[in-house]
């Protein structure tokens, strides 16, 4: 005795994927990549008049939903799942000019998406730059002899969106003093003294501070710093 035929889903008109080889009960046509079941016997798209519609497949939900707006008639695609033991969305049949339309509208937003997202980027680098600038105006406040060159590089580098830096910390951003300093000490410390080369001799970190503070504090005062190496944070 055959097995019992698993029953589809309720939801209005469908078009399955056969599993099997299947054969169109009204022009004997297949096998069948799709068929409409009409009182339990197959029939292929062109016998349930259906032939004229395109199959879009399911992963652009947009698409899907703009193509069923833009179509007088859509119908959804199943196939069945053995090991879930259910029948699972394919995608949907839907109207030639009705899909074109929808990819227009599709394109029409991803177009403007794009659009969005470079004014965005103009916005945020504008406003990145307006930072550094501010940030190399107070390196000179504080560090009045500071070669100006080196005090908007020492900005650029320690403001790198993402980078994790001081100028992208909080006190960074408020363009405190301390971090002002620390992004000034950091810069001397690594271009200004041997400190790089103590570290990759194997010089333990704390130690190599140790040894290159009196440079750094040289460099400090030559630039106008009259706090202290202490508060300098070397």
């Amino acid at each position: 005795m055959p097995a019992p035929a698993t029953p589809l889903p309720p939801t209005g008109l469908l078009v399955v994927q056969p599993l099997r080889r299947r054969h169109c009960a009204g022009c004997r046509r297949g096998p069948l990549p799709m068929l409409v079941l009409e009182d339990g016997a197959p029939r292929c798209l062109d016998c349930a008049d259906l032939g004229h519609l395109v199959f879009l497949p399911r992963g652009d939900t947009a698409l899907t939903r703009r193509s069923r707006e833009e179509s007088t008639l859509s119908v959804v695609v199943v196939r069945f799942n053995r090991r879930k033991g259910r029948y699972e969305r394919q995608g949907v049949l839907v109207e030639e000019a009705g899909l074109a339309r929808a990819e227009a509208r599709c394109l029409a937003d991803a177009e403007a998406r794009r659009r969005r997202r470079a004014r965005d980027a103009r916005w945020r680098a504008a406003r990145d730059a307006r930072f550094t600038q501010a940030f190399a105006a107070e390196i000179l406040r504080l560090f009045p002899a500071c070669p100006a060159d080196r005090a908007r590089e020492i900005a650029a580098h320690a403001s790198v969106r993402g980078s994790g830096r001081v100028g992208r910390s909080a006190a960074g951003r408020a363009l405190s003093e301390g971090a002002v300093v620390s992004a000034v000490v950091a810069s001397v410390r690594h271009l200004d003294t041997p400190y790089d080369r103590l570290l990759m001799s194997g010089v333990p970190r704390h130690t190599a501070r140790g040894r290159i503070m009196p440079g750094v504090e040289t460099v400090l005062r030559r630039w106008g710093w009259v706090a202290g190496i202490g508060s300098a944070g070397a």
